[in-house]
This record gives structure tokens, sequence and C-alpha cells, in this order.
């Protein structure tokens, strides 16, 4: 079976690839902009007429894609996350319509729920900002493609490999910094917003399982934790893994989206109906990884 995944030196396409890697009777074969990918493409820029003639070389089974940005200006927004699966679609439906495409959304995209409620597949979407809205875009140009093509709604993934442009990685990159300080002092926003935190190592199970389902699937998967933590519980989970002493300061308000989007849980019945998947690891455990990952000694970071 040839798998195909883009995106896949980013967090979760790494995690993805390597999840794909164990499957038996599995070739892996990797696309994004690294000359030594097996197909090299730029989903922002790609034109699908070019991308379609790199796909039916390789005619894969199944493609994952995990190509996806979550910063940037509005324009960088949309083309990696609008503009590529668009693009990336009407590849497919060109070279290997019969291909399975499983693609990461992302919870963002429901933008503001009521507390204590966990959302289901067919709740409304009103992302809150241009993140959660590129993304929906994403996920409109999948669901209407008429590919047999699944998306599943990411929750927050947590574990190794987290970049600092998130919290978590963030987090983590500080408690490095603090190494064993006592009077160190983390400050951060508001860490009162609920979260549905996921570990990516689940993230990806979710999509080696919807890769190689047999059957069609629901358009569109919910991929959480199924419950929602305070985003302080992840601070001090992650603090708690790094042995830190100091002290975690509150101060002000947190990001623009923690303002306008202060709970997110997913309901994530469908996805445990359509693919046998529930999440595994709790976030002590997606904690302990990002941390192993990421720690370094005081020694190692004064000396870079």
């Amino acid at each position: 079976m040839h798998l195909l995944v883009l995106g896949a030196t980013g967090y979760l396409g790494t995690h993805v690839a390597e999840r794909l890697r164990t499957l038996p009777g599995a070739r892996v074969l990797l696309a994004g902009r690294s000359l030594a990918a097996d197909v090299t493409v730029d989903l922002a820029a790609a034109r699908p007429r070019d991308l379609a003639a790199a796909l039916a070389e390789v005619a894969p089974d199944a493609v994952v894609n995990c190509a996806g940005a979550t910063g940037g200006d509005a324009v960088t927004l949309a083309e990696v996350n609008a503009r590529g699966p668009a693009v990336l679609c009407a590849a497919l439906r060109e070279a290997a319509p019969g291909a399975r495409l499983v693609h990461l959304g992302s919870s963002a995209e429901y933008g503001p729920t009521d507390p204590g409620v966990r959302v289901t597949e067919s709740a409304a979407t009103r992302p809150a900002g241009p993140y959660g809205a590129t993304k929906l875009a994403g996920t409109v140009a999948v669901t209407a493609s008429g590919l047999d093509a699944v998306v599943l709604r990411v929750g927050n993934p947590v574990g190794a490999g987290a970049p600092p442009t998130g919290l978590p990685g963030r987090v983590a990159a500080l408690l490095a910094e603090a190494g064993d300080d006592p009077e160190a002092a983390l400050r951060l926003g508001d860490l009162s917003a609920h979260r549905d935190f996921v570990d990516v190592r689940d993230v990806a199970r979710a999509a080696a399982l919807a890769a190689t389902a047999e059957g069609p699937l629901p358009p569109v998967l919910n991929i959480g934790g199924g419950d929602a933590r305070p985003v302080r519980d992840l601070v001090r989970a992650l603090a708690d893994a790094a042995g830190f002493r100091g002290r975690i300061a509150e101060a002000g308000t947190g990001s623009a989206r923690s303002a306008q989007v202060s709970w997110q849980c997913s309901d994530i019945t469908a996805a445990r109906d359509a693919l046998g998947w529930t999440p595994e690891h709790p976030l002590t455990a997606s904690v302990k990884a990002l941390w192993e990952a990421a720690g370094r000694r005081p020694e190692e970071v004064r000396a870079r």
C-alpha cells in the first residue's frame, strides 16, 4: 500500500509518517518542499496540473495531508490552509481519483462554543479568526471534492516536537531556559481558557486508521481528548515534568483567541464508531513526552 504524507517534516506530519511506517506492507512516501522528498511540492504555490503529474508517478492508495500553517498573516494562512487543500483535491481528481484522502483540520473551525458542551461534527462553524476561517475553507474544499475523503478535526495536540509558536512548545522552551533556578518565574497571560488536549501520538493513530479503513467514512471526524481542561492544567503538568521550582505568574489577558474562545471540547463519539479510535494517552503522558524531547539542562541552554 502506497501512503503519501504531505507536510511530513512538520509537527503532526512527523508523527503521522512514523505511525504509518509501522503498518504491515506500507510504503510511506513523503511530499513537501524539500528536494529530498519523494514528491516535491509547495501547496501554497503549486498548480493542480503539475501536482497531478507528480501524483500520477507515485500512484498513492491514500494521501494524508498534514501541511498547514498555524501562524503568519492572513495571506499566508489562506495560501497554505485554504488554497493548499483545494489544489490537492483538484490534483487527486485528475491523477488518483480512487485514493483515500485524510486531511487534518482543526477544532478552531468551530469557534466559540457554549461552556460545558462537547461539540459534535454537525455543530455550527463560526471561526473566531483567520486561522480557523482558513482551516474551515480547507475543510470545505475537501468535503465538497467528491473524493473518498475525511477531515480529522484535531483538538489541541500535545507531545514531542510541539513548536514554540504554540503554547505547549513555548512553555517547554521557557522551562528549559529557566532550568532549576528556584527564583525563576514563568510570566504568562491568563490561563483560564479550557481546551481539548490530545496527544500527538493519538492524532497519528487516528490518521493511520482513517487512511486504511475499509469503506466510506463520515466527511468530518473530531479527534480530541474528549475533555476540556484549563490551560493552567497543561502549564502546571509541564512544569511538574520539568521539575520547575520557580513560580508561574499569570498577568493580564491571554491570547486573542483565548479571549474569544474560552471553552473548547469535542465530542469524539463519531471517531470511535467509525474508526474504533479513542485517545490512549493522558495529558501527563503527553507533557512528559514533550518535555523529554524539548528539555535541556541549564548549562546546555547557556552554551547555545
